[in-house]
């Protein structure tokens, strides 16, 4: 159920049928930035007349005649240089309001995705500590999407790429034996620079020397070194897993870059050999990279896939020196897997200081799949702590930063989630702890859960002071020609835009969008309910009408019903009640 789509459909038939345009595959239906200028908005005369060699402004106007004569239409106006602005009858928006109550908890959901399978790939952070504030950010961009994926009718994998085949777990594993020897009572002077310094490893240490003793010391010290590795590399993904869960996460599918490894590499080297039968790879000479002095670096012939075709900077080596295979292999033989798994849409979140990644990705994604596989790449920004509008010092367990666990636990999960998407992901990111804990109307997520609650309340109200009981949906379908206030009006059309928002935000990958739009909605919400305040006969709950009391609970759980989807999408609880506050939240 969504009127843009819908009137995209009605556009359609009148350049099909009635002016005889075929072909017209795609029409856009918007909302005007300027509510004066009506409730829906096209611009397809200007894209159309342009490819007919036709004046955009005439094709609007004709286009406009048509619409004029729809039942469901007002008013349509054509503004220069061809813009159609259309306004809608009451009627249609009363039974836009129906459906919304009809539906319910599924208002909003779509087949849009048609069961495509699509593998969203984030936080993957190096297993070598608990998780910080900046993958926080990550983590819930990446949910989210993943979940207004599903909800628009994609086949979705949320997934963790492990990367536990470099040198950062050597180091890990380096870090623990020197906890581990200091558990076994060595004094421990100082960690050695490179090597990780947090107290979240003491407790590693604490465990080697408990299930083993003394005895790694005694050990041929590679095979303790495997022992001490594989045992901190789990550890961290038990603290890693657990985090996540702190913050309502739960990936589908852990994938360990090791395995890409595993058997002489032989993904890797299938991969590898799959693009040169393709013709994607050759053997040349890369320049020195611009910029900057490398000392180790050698003018040699290697083996490089001809990514720069492909729309990358430059062709990427695929074999080092020494013969094995390098970071990009790697990466293009986990595309692979991920390909070969059946995937045909890739979404890859990223902290923004790997941007750089995303034309070799596409680059990778090009060749691996020849253009059968869709990848999307979200970069977001980092995220600056502040406590009463100060810098926020570093965490002392973590050794230099700011768990995510320290924030989720001082402010809660919802707080936490409902931030993360306050602004646009490639913007910077305030966070203040004081600021989000305040039952204020500038804490968006109090304001959201507020909106909600007060839907329940106004419920109860209805039903404590009607002396009745809670009435079904049924019942509250049969007066809602009652509405006439606009101030209600105002609130139906924007309940109308969510299954639009929803779509919007999947296409654009934007999870932003669905925070601000639940906060508009609050507003509006928390607005007409204050006007009861100076206007009886705009209350909600009319003591003398019970038929008007029953639309305007409509009304209410329409509203109630797209709060709690949207909060539900974001991993945000929808409360039924909440602590009364002081004055002012409605204005």
């Amino acid at each position: 159920m969504n009127i843009f789509i819908e009137f995209e459909e009605r556009i359609k038939d009148i350049l099909r049928h009635s002016m005889n345009i075929q072909g017209v595959s795609c029409v856009s239906v918007e909302t005007p930035r300027n509510i004066l200028h009506g409730e829906l908005s096209t611009n397809i005369a200007m894209i159309l007349a342009k490819s007919l060699g036709e004046n955009s402004w005439d094709m609007a106007n004709r286009i406009a005649v048509f619409l004029r004569v729809d039942p469901d239409v007002a008013c349509v106006e054509v503004d220069r240089p061809g813009f159609i602005n259309v306004r809608l009858n009451h009627g249609f928006w009363l039974r836009t309001l129906a459906g919304i109550i009809t539906y319910g908890a599924d208002y909003g959901r779509s087949d849009m995705g048609k069961n495509i399978k699509v593998n969203v790939e984030y936080v993957s952070a190096n297993p070598t500590g608990p998780l910080h504030v900046g993958h926080c950010r990550g983590a819930v961009l990446g949910d989210v999407l993943a979940n207004l994926l599903r909800f628009s009718g994609y086949k979705v994998t949320k997934e963790y790429y492990i990367n536990d085949a470099g040198g950062q777990v050597d180091i890990l594993a380096q870090s623990a034996f020197l906890r581990y020897r200091e558990a076994l009572g060595e004094k421990m002077i100082k960690i050695p620079d490179g090597l990780y310094p947090g107290e979240y490893l003491i407790a590693v240490g604490k465990g080697l020397s408990d299930e083993f003793g003394n005895s790694l010391l005694n050990m041929n010290r590679e095979k303790a070194f495997l022992i001490v590795k594989k045992y901190a590399l789990d550890a961290m993904m038990r603290m890693i897993r657990s985090d996540l869960s702190s913050l309502g996460i739960d990936h589908d599918c852990f994938f360990y870059e090791s395995l890409l490894h595993r058997d002489n590499a032989q993904a890797i080297r299938i991969t590898v050999e799959d693009l040169m039968s393709r013709g994607h790879v050759y053997k040349g000479n890369l320049p020195p990279p611009k910029g900057q002095v490398v000392e180790d670096w050698e003018d040699r012939e290697q083996i490089l896939l001809r990514s720069t075709e492909m729309g990358d900077d430059m062709d990427r080596s695929l074999i080092k020196s020494d013969g094995s295979y390098t970071y990009f292999a790697a990466d293009a033989a986990y595309f692979k897997d991920k390909y070969d798994r059946g995937f045909q849409e890739m979404i890859y979140i990223l902290g923004a200081d790997h941007s750089g990644y995303i034309k070799r990705l596409e680059a990778i994604a090009q060749a691996v799949a020849n253009g059968q596989a869709l990848l999307r790449v979200l970069c977001y920004q980092l995220v600056r702590l502040y406590r009463d509008g100060e810098p926020l010092r570093m965490g002392k367990r973590t050794g230099n930063f700011i768990s995510l666990r320290d924030v989720v636990e001082e402010v809660g999960r919802d707080s936490v989630r409902f931030m993360m998407l306050y602004r646009k992901a490639e913007a910077p990111l305030d966070f203040d702890f004081a600021k989000v804990t305040e039952n204020c109307k500038e804490n968006p997520v109090f304001y959201v859960q507020y909106a909600r609650a007060r839907c329940s309340s106004i419920f109860h109200q209805a039903c404590m002071v009607m002396q009745m009981k809670k009435p079904s949906r049924n019942d509250l379908l049969m007066y809602l020609g009652k509405l006439e206030d606009e101030s209600e009006c105002m609130l139906i059309r924007k309940l109308a835009e969510y299954p639009h928002l929803i779509k919007t935000a999947v296409l654009r990958n934007e999870p932003h969008r669905l925070a601000f739009y639940l906060y508009d909605l609050s507003s509006m919400f928390h607005g007409h309910w204050s006007k009861g305040n100076e206007k009886i006969a705009l209350r909600f709950v009319q003591t003398d009408d019970r038929e008007l009391t029953l639309a305007r609970l409509g009304l209410v759980q329409a509203v109630s019903d797209v709060l709690s989807s949207g909060l539900s999408l974001l991993g945000v609880e929808a409360p039924d009640d909440m602590p009364l506050i002081g004055e002012g939240l409605d204005t």
